[in-house]
């Protein structure tokens, strides 16, 4: 599947902020040099930026439950600025998705996607969820909880087949990880938020939900996304009411691998195969002959993202086109800089598009100088390194 995407200029005219690196490993300080490290102990030894430490008390803490910080005075009124909006619906069990003694009236009112799969909202003027995607024979293909410190080998195999994806980011591990965090947009890949700390949402108040979104949208890599999951698709009324006050459209699926229990022991490596097996024999089968499909994966560890590796030739059978979930929606604006776009899903799978964003093209550089871009690869010359810049930029919305 050869389908680029328009590179932000922000990408450009973003140099390099002035970073000191505390006690990070020799070379480790921009996304192309991190880039280069394959083995995963080295990936993962952690590294530190002095503007990210520097910003640091301008965010909740992390992997903490977020809250809106008390002199975050741009948060509090964006926050006022809706939530007389948000319907009156009270948080659902604990944040770690602990539902025990819960009594939910059966015709789910609050259109609670955990315990009815309910994606079309009852409350009036929110968006319906996205679960599937309208072109036939599609995937609409992401991963969760990235950026994962290890990734480079898998992106290293998705840039080799020039396969874009979404990336449902954690704002916590984009702080930890920067560098991972600028190689997906660098790569070309669509991001979308997954909030700061990983949560169950509907068992938040309404302010730690808020803010569950609002920092993660304000640390990624220069670009404010539109679009978000919910972790564990844990999502009401009340919860689609906030995102949607911060531009956010939900983003579900319909099948799930379950790659995701694997490592916590609550499904075998056999039961991922035969629901990967399952959703594609459903594709040979017709199933998406007339809307194409969404399916839950990861990027947590090695053995989901080497699982993805081994199955994406496997889609390529069932599956006519693979394709990031914007590009399935045709959503040619992911983020709201306008300087960013994704190709329609006409132009993404046409041959001639595919040809001519494959070729390099010039950008003129702050200083005068001009570097290379490969577009469809956002690669950045060396001297323009997007440092933590790509990272901070969006300090306020």
């Amino acid at each position: 599947m050869r389908c680029s995407l328009s590179p932000p200029s922000s990408l450009i005219t973003l140099g390099l902020l002035a970073t000191t690196v505390l006690a990070a490993p020799p070379g480790r300080t921009t996304e192309a040099d991190e880039a280069l490290i394959t083995d995963p102990d080295a990936e993962c030894t952690g590294y530190s930026f002095q503007p990210v430490q520097d910003a640091l008390s301008s965010f909740p803490s992390l992997s903490a439950i977020a809250d809106i910080v008390p002199t975050d005075t741009e948060a509090i009124d964006k926050f006022n600025s809706f939530k007389d909006k948000i319907p009156n619906i009270p948080p659902k069990g604990t944040p770690e998705g602990d539902f025990t003694g819960l009594s939910y009236p059966a015709d789910d009112p609050d259109c609670w996607w955990t315990n009815t799969q309910c994606v079309t909202p009852k409350f009036q003027g929110i968006p319906p969820d996205v679960f599937q995607v309208p072109e036939p024979l599609t995937v609409g293909y992401g991963f969760d909880d990235g950026p994962n410190c290890s990734h480079n080998t898998f992106y290293d195999y998705l840039d080799s087949e020039n396969q874009k994806a979404t990336m449902f980011f954690v704002g916590s591990n984009v702080m930890y990880y920067p560098l991972e965090a600028q190689r997906a947009l660098v790569d070309g890949h669509e991001v979308c938020v997954h909030t700061w700390s990983h949560h169950y949402m509907t068992g938040l108040t309404n302010e730690q939900a808020f803010a569950e979104l609002y920092y993660t949208i304000k640390l990624v890599m220069g670009v404010t996304p539109t679009c978000w999951r919910p972790p564990f698709g844990d999502v009401d009324d009340r919860v689609r009411t906030i995102a949607a006050g911060l531009g956010l459209q939900t983003i579900l699926w319909q099948y799930d691998s379950f790659d995701w229990e694997v490592q916590a022991g609550g499904a075998t490596p056999e039961k991922v195969d035969a629901n990967y097996d399952d959703f594609i024999n459903k594709a040979k089968n017709g199933a998406f002959d007339t809307a194409g499909g969404i399916i839950l994966t990861h990027e947590i560890d090695n053995y989901t993202m080497s699982e993805a590796i081994k199955y994406l030739p496997k889609l390529k059978e069932g599956f006519k086109y693979i394709v990031p979930v914007g590009v399935a929606l045709n959503k040619t604006q992911p983020y709201v800089e306008s300087n960013y776009s994704l190709p329609t899903f006409e132009q993404c799978n046409s041959q001639a598009f595919a040809e001519n964003h494959q070729s390099s093209s010039q950008a003129t550089t702050p200083n005068g100088a001009s570097s290379r871009l490969i577009l469809g690869k956002n690669s950045v010359s060396g001297t323009l390194m997007l440092g933590l810049a790509g990272v901070l930029a969006i300090l306020h919305l």
